[in-house]
């Protein structure tokens, strides 16, 4: 159970916003605070009614000294009235059958309390509150005649005449019962508007809650990309360089040292990227703390650097453009220039360094069409797997898909590897996030 189940109504009422909501809420909320106050006494109220029924059918007992049955039977009779009433709410038909049967039995023996006319106005409350409303019509349409008929029995009684007359006190006992009637649907409507509050507020607090653990399910996924992107790549172009680098130690020395510097230079450049990914998850929000001034996030303009870093690897590398593609939204260009990325990883990790690899990249109004193909062959013979059990192509699909988009992979007619997508220009359907954003 969480937190929300424990706030007040008038906390509850906030979530609402609207005044007459409000309105209700103060209301509901001294209907509560009595509520709380009979929770915390609940034997006050359940033995409190009963005895002051008893007490108002004992004193005409005792000072009626007309004909009628022996106090015995007549103190029998309102017992049978008062003592029901202790199960008025868990058995409120039940009671009210039994009151209602002994309220006639006393008024055949002569005897007129006012007991029974309390209890039934008791029951009429507890069955508005507790039992079917089909339940509530018809105790309604017994009391009404039993009291009217009853009254009309005793309108020669002195004690009846002693308070007022006949008719004035049916109306008065009649408005009274659908009084009583009313009020205790009035209890039990607050009674269901308070539930549906309490639930609605611990269904708001689940929401967000699910809402919560949705976005950093979402944010863990990004950063997983990103830096499967950033390290994927770059340790893929440093081992190649580093495998040049072990040949050209001996026969160039001044070549092994330039590919050593490009390995510096490729190492540093991901550290950078990391700083500025990792700096966007400070609890601040911001990279502005980080150590060095952070660089944008590439796009096409960059994609002459990446293919020069993969050349240094070994891999003869051409890239062919059609279209604006510097007009294209910088989040489309940044998804074009990583599915580019991984596609070369791939062929770095898998396919032989002597392999040609043909980047191209065509832009038109409607959509933007990427394909990577290399010649081959693979490092060992066999099918080439797609590269860290399928993870980088599924990053490719759900960097696609942000523009309704599909990537494919697969063998080529050339014995290599072939990655194709193909992006619509709509807008991305997630809200881009900070590390998507160009910063300073």
């Amino acid at each position: 159970m969480t937190s929300a189940s424990k706030n007040s109504p008038a906390e509850f009422g906030a979530l609402l916003g609207s005044s007459e909501d409000r309105t209700v809420i103060r209301v509901l909320t001294l209907l509560a605070s009595l509520g709380r106050a009979d929770q915390a006494h609940p034997h006050v109220r359940r033995w409190g009614m009963p005895a002051l029924c008893a007490a108002l059918g004992l004193q005409p007992l005792m000072e009626y000294s007309g004909p009628g049955p022996a106090l015995p039977v007549s103190l029998g009779l309102l017992a049978g009235i008062t003592v029901p009433l202790l199960w008025r709410q868990s058995r409120p038909v039940l009671v009210f059958t039994i009151v209602t049967g002994f309220s006639v039995a006393e008024a055949a023996c002569g005897v007129l309390t006012h007991a029974h006319f309390l209890a039934q106005l008791i029951m009429l409350y507890n069955l508005a509150r507790f039992a079917a409303p089909l339940a509530l019509a018809g105790a309604v349409s017994v009391a009404v005649p039993q009291t009217l008929i009853t009254i009309l029995a005793f309108s020669s009684d002195v004690q009846l005449k002693r308070i007022t007359t006949a008719l004035a006190l049916a109306v008065m006992l009649t408005l009274c019962m659908l009084a009583m009637a009313g009020l205790g649907l009035g209890g039990r409507v607050a009674r269901l508007y308070i539930t549906a509050l309490q639930d609605r507020a611990v269904s708001l607090e689940v929401e967000r809650d699910q809402r919560a653990r949705l976005a950093a399910a979402a944010e863990r996924a990004r950063v997983s990309r990103e830096m499967h992107d950033i390290l994927g790549h770059t340790l893929a172009v440093m081992v190649g360089l580093a495998d040049g680098a072990a040949g050209l130690a001996e026969a160039s020395p001044k070549r092994g040292a330039e590919t050593l510097q490009i390995i510096a230079d490729s190492g540093r450049g991901a550290l950078a990227d990391l700083r500025r990914l990792l700096g966007t998850l400070r609890k601040n929000g911001s990279a502005s703390s980080c150590d060095s001034r952070l660089a944008p996030q590439p796009g096409l303009t960059d994609l002459d650097a990446l293919l020069e870093r993969v050349r240094a690897a070994g891999p003869t590398v051409t890239l062919h453009t059609e279209g604006d593609l510097a007009a294209l939204p910088a989040g489309l260009q940044l998804t074009v220039y990583r599915i580019v990325q991984e596609a070369l990883t791939n062929t770095l990790k898998h396919a032989a360094l002597a392999t040609t690899i043909d980047v191209t990249v065509v832009a038109t109004h409607h959509a933007v069409r990427v394909a990577v193909e290399d010649s081959g062959p693979p490092r060992t013979p066999g099918k080439r797997p797609p590269g860290d059990g399928g993870q980088g192509l599924l990053g490719m699909r759900e960097r696609a898909l942000l523009y309704q988009g599909t990537v494919t992979a697969g063998p080529n007619s050339r014995g290599g590897w072939s990655v194709r997508a193909e992006l619509h220009l709509v807008p991305p359907t997630n809200t881009p996030t900070p590390t998507e954003k160009h910063t300073a």
